[in-house]
């Protein structure tokens, strides 16, 4: 099948796969961050472009285009989310590849290379029970004093973990209930991440409960929650209480 004949999902999930392998042979050759990062970027915008010409771009990699935000279809992708993870030869990094629609994150796939792991947004990810006590994903190097303080708040167990896609998938995964993140983000950190755990019925927002809009002027997008739809109002309040 053609890249031109397959579906959105299909073709992000494609894509991740293809930079996932390039980056998995980078990191054994013990190449640092920035070749991937460089690599990956080029054979994703390469196979965008083949497939999708007529769709705009947004990449972590590349200079920003302002001509997407005349495009209803963007594409919104980081080709190394985890560069640190990566240089270090762990395995929680990820390959994000999202399609926004109107602002949206309608089609997405997450690629966990050293996982051997790619999820997708079609067909939509089957979740796992819950666990109790909730267990909680911050980052590994820089958790924030609100997700400390909240995690207090509801009991839950808190897991360091690299790259915002690593973390969302971990939620998708069942092997945790909650990724709560109050550090600064950008779109390509989350539009992927978004697309596939709101396809598996997770919960998606800003961690005061408003929607999550991509292709925006600006590409920061400074805080999010994932998680399971049960605990969605009890992390809402007590973000509300903690702030």
């Amino acid at each position: 099948m053609t890249s031109g004949a397959l579906t959105d999902a299909q073709l992000a999930r494609a894509i991740a796969d293809e930079a996932g392998a390039l980056l998995l042979r980078i990191q054994e050759e013990g190449a640092d961050g920035a070749r991937g990062d460089r690599e990956a970027n080029a054979l994703i915008l390469d196979m965008l472009r083949a497939a999708r010409p007529d769709d705009a771009i947004l990449s972590e990699e590349s200079a920003d285009d302002p001509v997407r935000l005349e495009r209803s279809r963007v594409w919104i992708v980081d080709p190394l989310d985890g560069t640190r993870e990566f240089g270090e030869s762990r395995a929680d990094w990820a390959v994000h590849i999202a399609l926004a629609i109107d602002g949206e994150a309608a089609a997405g796939a997450v690629a966990l290379p050293r996982l051997g792991v790619t999820l997708s947004s079609d067909p939509a990810p089957v979740l796992a029970g819950g666990h109790l006590p909730p267990r909680m994903l911050v980052s590994r190097t820089r958790p924030s004093a609100l997700c400390a303080e909240v995690g207090a708040r509801i009991g839950a167990e808190h897991i360091g973990m690299g790259s915002a896609g690593a973390k969302a998938m971990a939620v998708v995964r069942g092997e945790a209930e909650i990724y709560l993140h109050s550090g600064g983000q950008h779109q390509w950190d989350n539009c992927a991440p978004v697309a596939v755990a709101r396809a598996a019925g997770l919960h998606c927002s800003r961690i005061d409960g408003s929607p999550i809009r991509y292709n925006q002027p600006g590409t920061s997008i400074p805080d999010l929650l994932i998680c399971r739809p049960e605990w969605s109002q009890i992390v809402l309040e007590s973000v509300a209480k903690c702030s």
